[in-house]
């Protein structure tokens, strides 16, 4: 009687009187107008901002509607070209409050537990029209039906209650609301009432229609969700039926909303669903949009389709929401659940679809777990396992391998329970609300399907007949709760019966139902054990007397079972486990405890493992569950055993040892084998006959990230986020290797298309190779800084490619096994994309490289062999229906015959393009997705004969019929129940795979078509539903991406920033056949360094087919192994499998190649002492038109460098006894005087110099550098110390130069090449020629002479130390070598460092933080201590004295005089003699070091840039030189010019004395990034009171004081990093800009934000500037005149005066943006700043037509002059004093512009790109940086 008042339906604006606005609200611009349709008065809302102007039923959020009526009808009409939200709030029967909101403003459909939000799309005339904006001019009335019980059911599982309030907004006209549980028909007459069983409109809420005119051509009619949506009326309980079948409407949908139109669309490229008239479908009820399937209860299967409409199958709507990606993503699909492997697959589409259907079928997943592993069965027959694998539960049968799969779950299983007669499953998935489904065990049928009354269900019991099955979870309350489930009448066709439901406050972490009497069962948990009892529908329970045992944790429970089968109720005994080691036996009858053991680990002295087991009082081994056979009890425990026991426990039958601890066991029906499964992922099983362990199957812990096949052996490799490598058997779906660190993650894999080897990129940046063969790691190469995206091959094996997150891309030669870096280039790959399997793609024949890159927006092809780039496409233009741009996502080339690229793009489109020439081939609609998935497409590929594509959509396989003309819809597969992550067809293209949660196999079902030629470019095909019009797109110029195809020649090497190469005449050389392409042309050695021949054997690699790989091994990689069987000696357990393990430090044991054993195997590691050079940006151009800076004269003159290169090894040298001292800092020699600070530079290197060496007699000084860009060999420059002058200069190696050092009689010099060259060459100092040259086998890290012997050399590297003699005959000098290995005992796998000691000592450091001592005369290592606890990587020695430096910054004096007598007994020698005397602790890695002779003071240089002066016997060090660790943001000045201040991305900001560059002041923040910084004006106050702004990455804003030496405030003026930062001109306000566009104005003083300006919004800002202009002859009024330049190439100037609070508009530049750029793979700045010597002028550089500087006058409004520029400018300042432009480029060169003169010169000497520049106020000093390095350079004549 309460809702009778409500019915038959009720006006909700009459029922409330809103005319009164009493019991209603109204805000903004609400009113009362007539309409000319309706011809009545209707209310009319308006305004800009939807949320400012609306109408509110009720007037208060505190009361309620209470309106309880199914239906609500809204007639309203929306305004022409604006935009109108309605917001519902519905109270569920649970009285959750829920919004439903409705409005043409949302771009997608968007759900959350307390909020849905629909696009409501009203019409679409147009062919290019968007679903989402403003609606059309021509907008009718509309009668909007919402079914409000459907909309909770359906997606959010909730029982409708009541509505409470509704709140329309503007912008609309809306005529009433009402409500009824009746389905009106709004278009239905009276007469036509009478033939059709629908319900017409009542008259009070019909539209009106003139006689002769049609309903539908004047109103539209909006239902949602579809009428023909039969759900129940409640949350679904129960199921008849499994589902079958489901099909939705012809047309495609986009989302889940309502959609409508009254006129056919023909022609419509957006998804729009016309609404016919019911009239119009011959009796049929109309079509309407539907988000989610129909439901019919039909227990009968048709297949086929019928002209009325399809057959709907299905009981589980709400399961299919769960899937949503699957329908609510892709409408207009049908799903097939198919009973061979029962995948449901989705059609869409109305053209001809696959052959067969479907064309796939699950074949084998290789998993176990997900929700956890405690779920594992044995059938009764004993014959297979069933467990579950995240949503999919695995029958496996232990004989034969074969799996068979129950499918339906759409998260992950939480609970199995299988009957005593393998009739009945039941399972359970975690997400709440818990659903549950029976299966019929022998046919794999869906009986039932319902939900259970418990928010999560844990653990499941079925009784032995099959009949009662008891559940354990929890309520939405976390309380527990029991519920037994009637299950008899299920196999009959009946129902599942809830018997009995109970909750408990007790703790349940296991629940059985008894084998004998089906109404009992038994719990235990946290201090309990209970027997309970079902009687007359309740379920009661009463708890054992535990005595002493009632504070145990119960972890598992099991019954004794009947010898003969038959039930013992008397005898019946209950066994439980705890943690704490006990098992207690329980009389069931007597509910009394008759026994209690406890598992006890006994230890043998010494002995690893427990020898012994009993059960006795102590410290119990805790057991985490147990199972009971009629003779034995099976024990797991969290130590990793499984323990088989006597009933009576007297001693151990059997025990097995697994790799991590055991959560479950469980003991087959016959009892001869035992099930165990572990936390790790482990399923096997245990025969108690053979007493071997059979391992079933093994899981990653952690999603999987990407996967690689291997086609000969049949192998997979998978990489996750437990920090694995695995490779598989596909054939038997079992582990082979097991590769794991727990320091570095793995991200990408590929293997090695012809040899046993596959290559692993790990989130450190190192990029490694493995051996299937031998099972060890390699080689490895760091060349990148960030976590490897991308990882890809060429067919042929020759070249391999990554990519990191940095940005960069690294090219690798794999000729041979001993594959090394032939490239690396910088700011290639957009640098934020995530790891894909997709990131790199290499085209079929080998020839081309795709990426994502530079930016998400482009995608770049590349000739594969010399990276020139053939090809950039810009994505961002093909979006033509989205109002932003789309971003690249995947890449994947087609089969070479066809010459396509496939683009997987942010929008969810698949793009086909020409790999040559970049024009679409096919339009984006026709392989648009049929709907949006709210996770990207991480992975594509397409099959070998280009029938199949394959995609990865969320959770979900899509596949498409790629040859297919008219393009039907994909077949869509599920059965992940997390985002799928990578897909790939096999080799034979019989088999597909997919990764997420687990790794699935598909079988390919489609029969092989080897003769099928390729389809070329489609011709245009019919248009019709579900299907777009296919067209030629190279027609449509407009459509075009943005191309750039540079011409490669022999002068143009591609702008690449060369890390290492190979030598010549070595592997890496090129031959003619490798450049096949669109350029012939070979290159010379000064452009890509390939050869015109083909390969040639050298002398290394015939080295190398006698002695085999050298081989490189990474001591924190291990083979895991599966569990010891229990018949087998622990001790040939662990010898015979060879098993790694991890030591101290980086060390390797077993280092002998069993390939030849004469010869030890080396490491090359992350560690070793080597020169890192810094990233790259310059270009080969840098090379034209630059000077060096000039000593005298010219316009500028380098004054002085601030930084240290911490990025070198040996690259500091300093003489106490002349004072001389000199350091490197980028391509430049720095000497300084210590004692004025003055310094002298040495320029001429073009690349970054990587060490030093000074001779003995202090009258040379040798510098060596790494290849550049325009050099073919590295550069050796010898510097007349006196004159500073080079006299040499040298060319001794192709790879960068690791050492130099002269011989004791400075007559020769010797140099050492890096990792990749390993080049050992010595040189005659008086001409400077080559006297000898060797190839070493190994990497090698330092080289050094016998400062008592000038004929003898040592060179220390991979467990090796190799003495070398000079012997001389006349003029001819050769080599006698001897190779020592490092003695087993001291366990040093990796020698960094060395120096000579007292004769015949040499000290060698170890990359584990050792020293060790040899006898040079007897060849043998006598002694070692640890010295450190990281990597030695700098050893002096003097007198007794040793100073050792690692990695850890700790700078060590030891006192090593006793030394050499201990070397008379050799090595029973011991380390107590060597003490340590003091220890410094630097700021970063010791790099470099020189001392005097006593070893009393020195200066020490650090990775962190910094030279230290270290004094031991005051035990202190003073910083001498001081750089910034990172890329230095912005140089500022105080107003006095006394001081200067920079910022850092380290963190930092230090102030520094202008005059003598001494840093005085740092402020330093953890863990961000200093992006920006501004000086406070000189007119804020007194010069005490200066103060620095200095902008972050996390959007927070710091005020710092550098009087105070302190921070003032801290602000947060915005959400993300500031770019920019700048004070007002009387520093009372400060102006900020972030990378999303914002500007905020904020007060310094208070911290308060009170103004944010967005017209920049959606591009970063780069330049504030600020000047005090008057502003009158602009026309405005300020007192600042300011601008704030954007990354889109737009220009805001704007005239301020904040006291007042006045801020105004005064000019808007917009700049073009070019079709292509030259700017290395990312966009230049934008950057603009006002003319100091004319107030009225503008300058500005950035992306445009021409490289240019642009001038505008503010006065005129024009352009008034451009200055040409050689490349695009990347920092811009102008001179205060004079007319001078100073523009730095990306190609390391500085131009300095007199616009005056209109004259230029240019400036080299930074090795990067020249991001910064800064006059100072007095324009005497410029100041320029790139990188962390900041050169000053000072303007002559002012």
């Amino acid at each position: 009687m309460a809702r009778a008042w409500q019915h038959p339906f009720l006006n909700v604006f009459r029922h409330f009187r809103v005319d009164e606005w009493k019991r209603s609200a109204k805000q903004g611009d609400v009113a009362v107008v007539t309409d000319k349709t309706l011809k009545g008065a209707v209310y009319r809302i308006r305004g800009s901002v939807s949320a400012a102007n609306y109408i509110q039923l009720p007037k208060s959020s505190t009361q309620s509607l209470g309106l309880t009526g199914r239906y609500l009808y809204v007639l309203f009409r929306p305004l022409p070209s604006k935009h109108f939200v309605i917001h519902l709030d519905v109270s569920s029967k649970d009285n959750q409050v829920i919004r439903v909101s409705f409005s043409n403003l949302f771009k997608e459909f968007k759900s959350t537990a307390t909020w849905l939000q629909f696009p409501l799309v009203l019409e679409a005339r147009t062919p290019q029209r968007d679903l989402v904006g403003l609606a059309p001019s021509g907008a009718r009335w509309t009668c909007l039906q919402l079914d409000l019980q459907d909309v909770l059911l359906v997606y959010l599982n909730r029982c409708y209650g009541h509505l409470k309030s509704i709140r329309l907004c503007a912008s609309l006209l809306v005529r009433n609301l009402y409500t009824s549980d009746l389905c009106f028909e709004p278009a239905i007459s009276g007469a036509q009432w009478a033939k059709l069983p629908v319900t017409p409109m009542p008259r009070e809420m019909a539209f009106p229609v003139p006689k002769g005119e049609s309903w539908h051509d004047r109103y539209i009619h909006v239902r949602f969700p579809s009428e023909s949506l039969k759900v129940p009326s409640k949350p679904i309980e129960k199921s008849c039926s499994p589902p079958e079948a489901v099909l939705l409407g012809p047309g495609p949908q986009p989302l889940p909303c309502p959609v409508a139109s009254s006129k056919p669309v023909r022609f419509s490229v957006s998804p729009v669903v016309q609404t016919p008239s019911p009239t119009a479908q011959s009796g049929r009820a109309a079509l309407a949009p539907r988000p989610f399937p129909e439901v019919s209860l039909s227990q009968e299967r048709s297949d086929a389709s019928n002209a009325d409409g399809p057959g709907f199958h299905s009981l589980e709507p709400w399961a299919q929401l769960e899937a949503s990606d699957i329908h609510t993503a892709a409408a207009g699909t049908h799903v097939l659940t198919h009973e061979s492997a029962e995948v449901p697959v989705a059609r869409t589409g109305s053209c001809e679809g696959f052959l067969p259907d479907p064309v796939l079928r699950l074949k084998g997943v290789i998993g176990f777990g997900g929700h956890g592993t405690r779920q594992a069965l044995w059938t009764p027959d004993g014959a297979a396992v069933v467990y579950p694998c995240h949503a999919v539960i695995v029958v496996l049968l232990v004989d034969t391998g074969e799996q068979r799969f129950f499918l339906g779950h759409t998260d992950k299983v939480s609970a199995l329970a299988l009957d005593g007669s393998s009739s009945l499953l039941a399972s359970a998935q975690a997400r709440a609300p818990s659903v549950m489904r029976l299966w019929d065990f022998q046919t794999g049928r869906c009986l039932c399907l319902f939900r259970s009354p418990m928010h999560v269900v844990c653990s499941l019991s079925f009784s032995d007949s099959g009949a009662l099955l008891c559940g354990v979870g929890k309520d939405h309350h976390g309380r527990t709760m029991v519920v037994a489930w009637g299950t008899g009448q299920v196999g009959l066709g009946g129902e599942v019966v809830v018997l009995a439901k109970a909750h408990t406050d007790f703790d349940v972490q296991a629940f059985r139902v008894t084998f004998f009497d089906e109404t009992r069962m038994a719990s235990c948990g946290q201090g309990s054990v209970r027997l309970w009892r079902l009687r007359g529908g309740v379920l009661r329970s009463c708890p054992v007397d535990l005595g002493e045992h009632h504070a145990l944790q119960f972890t598992d429970l099991a019954f004794k079972q009947a010898r003969d089968g038959c039930p013992e109720p008397s005898a019946a005994m209950l066994f439980v486990c705890s943690r704490s080691g006990h098992i207690l036996e329980i009389d069931c009858q007597r509910m009394v405890v008759r026994h209690a053991r406890r598992l006890l680990p006994t230890r043998t002295p010494g002995g690893p493992h427990p020898q012994k087991q009993t059960f006795s009082s102590g410290p119990g081994i805790a057991i985490s569950s147990l199972s009971v056979s009629p003779a034995m009890c099976a024990v797991g425990s969290e130590d990793g055993f499984l323990r088989l026991w006597p009933l009576d426990f007297s001693s151990v039958l059997l025990e097995a040892e697994h790799e991590g601890p055991v959560s479950s066991v469980c003991v087959s029906p016959d009892g001869l084998r035992v099930l165990s499964a572990t936390s790790s992922g482990h399923l096997g099983f245990l025969d108690t006959l053979s007493r071997v362990y059979h391992m079933l199957a093994r899981s990653h812990t952690a999603p999987v990230l990407a996967l690689a096949m291997e086609q000969r052996r049949g192998q997979l490799a998978t990489v996750s986020q437990d920090r694995t490598v695995r490779i598989w058997d596909l054939a038997t779906l079992q582990q082979l290797y097991d590769f794991t660190s727990s320091e570095d993650a793995p991200c990408a894999v590929t293997f090695h298309p012809t040899r046993p080897t596959f290559f692993c990129g790990f989130s450190s940046g190192a990029v490694r190779s493995f051996s299937l063969e031998a099972a060890e790691v390699l080689v490895e190469h760091t060349c990148h800084r960030g976590a490897v995206t991308g990882l890809t091959a060429t067919p042929d094996g020759r070249l391999l490619f990554s990519s990191c997150s940095q940005g960069s891309l690294a090219q690798y030669s794999c000729a041979d096994p001993q594959w090394h870096v032939l490239r690396v280039a910088a700011d290639m790959v957009c640098p934020d994309a995530p790891a894909s399997p997709s990131a790199l793609a290499v085209s079929r024949d080998g020839r081309l490289l795709a990426f994502v890159g530079p930016s998400r927006c482009t995608v770049t092809v590349m000739g594969s062999a010399s990276l020139d780039e053939l090809l950039r496409v810009d994505i961002g233009t093909l979006d033509l229906a989205s109002s932003r741009l789309d971003s690249a996502m995947a890449v994947c080339f087609g089969p070479a015959a066809l010459g396509h690229l496939l683009v997987s793009t942010s929008s969810n489109r698949v793009v086909v393009l020409d790999a040559v020439s970049g024009r679409i081939i096919r339009e984006s609609t026709v392989f648009q997705l049929p709907g949006v998935h709210p996770e990207p497409c991480p992975s594509l590929t397409l099959s070998e004969d280009a029938r199949f594509l394959l995609i990865a959509a969320g959770r979900t396989i899509k596949v498409w019929d790629y040859a297919t003309q008219a393009s039907p819809g994909p077949q869509v597969y599920i059965g992940h129940s997390e985002p799928v992550q990578a897909v790939a067809f096999s080799p034979d293209q019989q088999q597909v795979l997919s990764a997420g949660d687990a790794v699935f196999l598909w079988d390919v079902l489609a029969p092989t078509e080897s003769d099928q030629s390729f389809p070329g470019a489609p011709p245009a095909c019919k248009t019709g539903p579900g299907a777009g019009p296919l067209e030629d797109a190279a027609s449509r110029a407009s459509e075009l991406p943005r191309q750039q195809v540079p011409k490669p020649c022999q002068a143009s090497p591609p702008r690449l920033g060369v890390c290492a190469r190979p030598p010549e005449g070595g592997d890496g050389t090129l031959s003619p056949s490798d450049e096949e392409g669109p350029c012939e042309e070979s290159c010379d050695p000064e452009g890509l360094g390939q050869a015109s021949g083909p390969p040639v054997l050298t002398e290394e690699e015939a080295g190398r087919a006698g002695d085999g790989a050298w081989a490189a091994a990474v001591g924190s990689w291990g083979l895991a192994l599966p569990p010891r069987s229990p018949g087998q000696p622990r001790e040939q357990w662990r010898a015979g499998q060879g098993r790694w393990c991890r030591c101290r430090g980086l060390r390797t044991v077993g280092a002998r190649d069993t390939r030849n054993s004469g010869a030890p195997r080396t490491t090359y590691l992350a560690s070793c002492k080597a020169f890192t050079p810094a990233r790259v940006s310059c270009s080969p151009h840098s090379a034209k038109g630059t000077c060096p800076p000039p000593a005298s004269g010219g316009w500028l003159r380098l004054k002085a460098v601030v930084g240290y290169s911490g990025n070198g090894r040996a690259n500091m040298v300093w003489r106490p006894d002349t004072g001389f001292f000199a350091y490197t800092c980028g391509r430049l020699v720095v000497v300084e005087d210590l004692h004025s600070g003055a310094q002298q530079h040495w320029s001429g290197h073009s690349a970054e110099i990587s060490t030093l060496a000074l001779s003995h007699s202090a009258q040379v000084l040798a510098s060596a550098s790494g290849r550049s860009s325009t050099t073919a060999h590295c550069q050796i420059r010898v510097w007349d110390v006196s004159g500073g002058l080079c006299q040499h200069l040298i060319f001794p190696h192709s790879t960068t130069v690791l050492a130099l050092a002269f011989s004791p009689d400075d007559r020769l010099l010797v140099t050492l090449g890096d990792h990749d060259g390993r080049t050992l060459a010595l040189w005659g100092t008086a001409t400077y020629d080559l006297v000898s040259s060797t190839r070493l086998p190994e990497p090698v890290h330092g080289v050094a002479f016998n400062p008592w012997d000038a004929g003898e050399l040592t060179c220390v590297g991979q467990g090796t130390v190799t003495f070398w003699l000079l012997q001389q005959r006349g003029a001819d000098i050769s080599l006698q070598v001897r190779r020592e290995p490092v003695p087993e005992a001291v366990g040093a796998g990796e020698l960094t460092s060395l120096c000579y000691g007292a004769p015949p000592l040499l000290y060698c450091g170890t990359s584990s933080g050792q020293v060790c001592v040899w006898d040079t005369r007897a060849g043998r290592c006598f002694l070692s201590w640890e010295a450190d606890d990281g990597g030695i990587g700098l050893l002096l020695f003097s007198g007794s004295r040793l100073v050792s430096g690692s990695s850890t910054g700790r700078l060590r004096l030891w006192a090593v005089g006793a030394v050499s007598e201990l070397r008379c007994k050799g090595s029973g020698a011991r380390s107590s003699s060597v003490f340590m005397e003091h220890e410094l602790v630097l700021d970063g890695a010791v790099v470099s070091a020189s001392f005097d002779d006593s070893v009393d003071m020195g200066v020490v240089g650090t990775t962190a840039g910094t030279l230290w002066f270290v004094s031991w016997a005051e035990g202190t060090s003073t910083r001498l030189i001081s750089g910034h660790r990172s890329k230095v943001n912005e140089v500022v000045f105080s107003p006095g010019e006394s001081h200067c201040a920079t910022c850092s991305e380290d963190g930092s900001v230090r102030v520094w004395a202008l005059a003598s560059m001494e840093l005085v002041i740092q402020f330093q923040v953890l863990n961000q990034s200093c992006l920006c910084l501004a000086w406070s004006p000189p007119c804020c106050g007194r010069p005490e009171q200066q103060r620095l702004a200095a902008g972050y990455g996390d959007g927070s804003l710091r005020i710092f004081s550098v009087s105070r030496t302190a921070m003032e405030l801290k602000m947060h003026p915005h959400p993300v990093a500031l770019t920019t930062v700048a004070f007002s001109t009387d520093g009372q306000t400060v102006l900020s800009g972030d990378k999303d566009g914002l500007v905020a104005v904020s007060h310094p003083c208070t911290g308060t934000t009170f103004r944010v300006l967005s017209d920049h919004q959606g591009a970063p800002i780069s330049t504030i500037c600020v000047t005090c202009k008057e502003c009158e002859d602009l026309g405005v009024e300020g007192t600042d005149l300011w601008l704030a330049a954007s990354g889109d190439q737009r220009v805001s100037v704007w005239a301020s005066d904040w006291l007042r609070n006045h801020c105004e508009l005064v000019d808007w530049l917009s700049f073009p943006m070019p079709a292509t750029t030259e700017t290395q793979g990312h966009l230049p700045p934008s950057l603009a700043a006002f003319c100091p010597w004319d107030g009225a002028l503008l300058m500005y550089v950035g992306p445009g037509v021409y490289k240019e500087v642009i001038i505008y006058n503010l006065c005129q409004k024009q352009v008034v002059e451009k200055i040409p520029l050689p490349f695009f400018a990347m920092s811009l300042s102008l001179s205060p004093g004079t007319h001078l432009l100073a523009v730095g480029f990306a190609e390391c060169m500085l131009r300095l512009v007199d616009c005056a003169m209109g004259t230029a010169q240019d400036f080299a000497g930074h090795d990067n790109a020249v991001h910064l520049c800064r006059f100072t106020p007095s324009a005497r000093l410029l100041f320029t940086a790139a990188r962390n390095e900041i050169l000053v350079w000072e303007v002559p004549g002012l």
